[in-house]
């Protein structure tokens, strides 16, 4: 057994790993005085050891320089450390140096797979392919120093021994990116190599008012607990937790002063899904309807565990397919709603158009009383606390990206007036947008934070953010969203199902055993057997190509008007068949399967 690293010992900042044939060596070279560790490329077990191998003259191992270890995911026969071969700083949160890593490498620790049974080897194959696409997953921050899973609320709440805690012990486990990763480190007692991981968005800028200087940061912590993409991922689970679930903190650091404000945003709370069919907007199903009221309290009874008084801002259409998503959110919040849960339904398609955002002040004016009843969070100079946020604001649409961080952004941006109103640096009606420089920092780390959010959970930038960037609609803005759209359609059709398998495995959500059935193996037959959406556009394309050269020559020879008609048919007749079978044409998760 391991010995208990020290609870007040730093995660080591650099290291060095060695490829030996038979072992991975990570040796600290930060000045740290600690032991390496070592991996088996056998089985992925670990020990610490005082003295590196002895290097063979033949075979010299290779090095490479890496910063931190993510942890190690056992498959069917094999293990995979991950580990981050590069990062970047981002500035910093709270004082502690923040780092965004921009670089993943999986190191497999398979030897034991060539003993295995053939059955065995083809099921590890297909699942280590999905580590290449985790080692592309975006958005991915870290501390050496501070705990990055808890709001500035949080931390100061943090009792004494707390504090003393490893970094990994302190963390919230639903923000802990790393979480299931880290379990064998933590078995095995590696204090010093436990380095927490969030995914999300880290924005920060100084700007001046007058003589004072003002720190701003915004930073984005995304839940694990029913993480996705986009079409793969809706609604909430049968424990009230929710898809793209993602809280948004913003601070201001000024003359000493830090003030923090929490804001929290979620797919609608009801058991409810879009089976991907390749068309653009797959119909939305509710699934146990009866459940609706109790999945509902669970998720609120959450919120107000965590936050206090929620305020539930739902942004979806009064009509059509989201009206009734959107009637059935508010009869099963009707039964829960109570002085600590309100909500509130604002139609932003109807109010606000595709240009008029600025009518989002009718919304601010419905809220108000809430955002100023509840507060936000304010230490002084000594780091006493003054003020405490008391209750939390829950914004929604259908995808809680576009929508959304327009109002969050507002929200915010009324918020940051009101504390700087409080510490004497805003006049009574002094806004942002009367600082230039102000305000064009704070549309754009707001802008960049919604598009890191949206980019995790749907593959594109979010939508009408120009708006949050430059304060209106533009040409450019739209038309971009035009191409964002199509790309949002491809990608949640033709990819996100492999990205999602990759996600399940990374999160435990899909356990590898050899005992249970293992869907990625299974053969397929009939027509999903040949079915390729490439193959079938490809069709399509050609059927049309030689459509119009026959309808060219038509003015030649007749027949060839009838060749023309012919071509076309079969184009149609096969893009029918493709729309007819949408669902097994897409790129579906194969760990996964609907609710029934």
């Amino acid at each position: 057994m391991m010995e208990r690293a020290d609870s007040a010992q730093k995660l080591y900042t650099r290291m060095r790993l060695w490829e030996f044939p038979d072992q991975y060596v990570i040796e600290p070279t930060d000045g740290s005085c600690g032991s390496s560790l070592s991996v088996s490329r056998v089985d992925g077990s670990m020990k610490l050891i005082d003295e590196l191998p002895q290097c063979s003259s033949i075979r010299v191992p290779k090095i490479r320089t890496i910063f931190g270890v993510i942890g190690l995911l056992k498959l069917v026969a094999g293990s995979y450390l991950i580990v981050i071969t590069d990062r970047e700083s981002v500035g910093s949160y709270l004082g502690h140096p923040m780092f965004r890593i921009t670089s993943l490498k999986v190191f497999p620790c398979d030897h034991s797979v060539n003993s295995s049974p053939l059955e065995q080897k083809k099921m590890e194959a297909e699942f280590s392919g999905l580590l290449n696409v985790a080692e592309k997953t975006s958005g991915l921050y870290f501390s050496y120093d501070t705990n990055l899973t808890l709001s500035a609320q949080r931390l100061h709440a943090l009792g004494d021994e707390s504090k003393l805690l490893p970094l990994w012990r302190q963390a919230e486990p639903r923000f802990l990116w790393n979480n299931y990763l880290l379990e064998v480190l933590i078995d095995s007692k590696l204090d010093p190599y436990l380095l927490p991981v969030i995914q999300g968005s880290f924005q920060n800028f100084q700007a001046a008012i007058g003589k004072d200087i003002v720190d701003v940061t915004l930073i984005a912590r995304r839940c694990t607990r029913r993480t996705g993409t986009r079409l793969w991922r809706r609604g909430a689970d049968s424990d009230g937790y929710v898809a793209n679930f993602v809280e948004s903190e913003q601070i201001i650091q000024l003359n000493g002063f830090t003030a923090s404000f929490v804001q929290v945003r979620g797919s609608i709370p009801l058991l409810w899904e879009q089976i991907v069919d390749l068309t653009y907007k797959p119909k939305f199903e509710l699934v146990k309807l009866e459940e609706s009221p109790r999945v509902a309290d669970r998720h609120f009874l959450d919120l107000r565990k965590k936050y206090g008084a929620v305020l539930a801002v739902d942004l979806v259409n009064g009509h059509g397919a989201e009206g009734r998503l959107s009637e059935k959110f508010a009869n099963a919040v009707q039964q829960i709603t109570g002085d600590d849960v309100r909500y509130l339904h604002f139609d932003f398609h109807h109010i606000c158009g595709h240009v008029h955002f600025e009518r989002l002040s009718i919304l601010y004016e419905q809220i108000s009383d809430f955002l100023d009843q509840n507060g936000y969070m304010l230490l002084n100079d000594k780091g006493e606390k003054m003020k405490e946020q008391l209750g939390v604001a829950r914004t929604n649409c259908i995808d809680c990206l576009d929508r959304t961080n327009v109002t969050q952004s507002m929200i915010a941006r009324k918020m940051m007036e009101s504390q700087l109103r409080r510490l004497g640096i805003f006049a009574a009606e002094e806004t942002i947008s009367s600082h230039p420089n102000l305000d064009e920092s704070f549309k754009i780390i707001w802008a960049n934070h919604g598009d890191d959010i949206s980019t995790q959970y749907s593959g594109t930038p979010a939508l009408k953010g120009d708006f949050v960037r430059y304060g209106q609609r533009t040409i450019q803005g739209i038309m971009k969203d035009g191409w964002n759209a199509l790309l949002r359609y491809y990608l949640n059709n033709f990819v996100d199902g492999t990205k999602q398998d990759a996600i399940d495995l990374l999160q435990g959500h899909y356990i590898v055993s050899v005992s249970r059935d293992m869907t990625p193996t299974t053969q397929k037959g009939g027509l999903e057997a040949v079915a390729s959406f490439p193959l079938a556009f490809s069709l399509v394309l050609t059927g049309f190509f030689f459509a119009a050269l026959s309808l060219r020559q038509a003015r030649y020879d007749l027949r060839h008007l009838f060749f023309s008609i012919l071509w076309a048919s079969l184009s149609i007749a096969i893009a029918g068949f493709v729309r007819a079978n949408g669902r097994i044409f897409c790129n579906r998760p194969r760990l996964h399967k609907p609710r029934s």
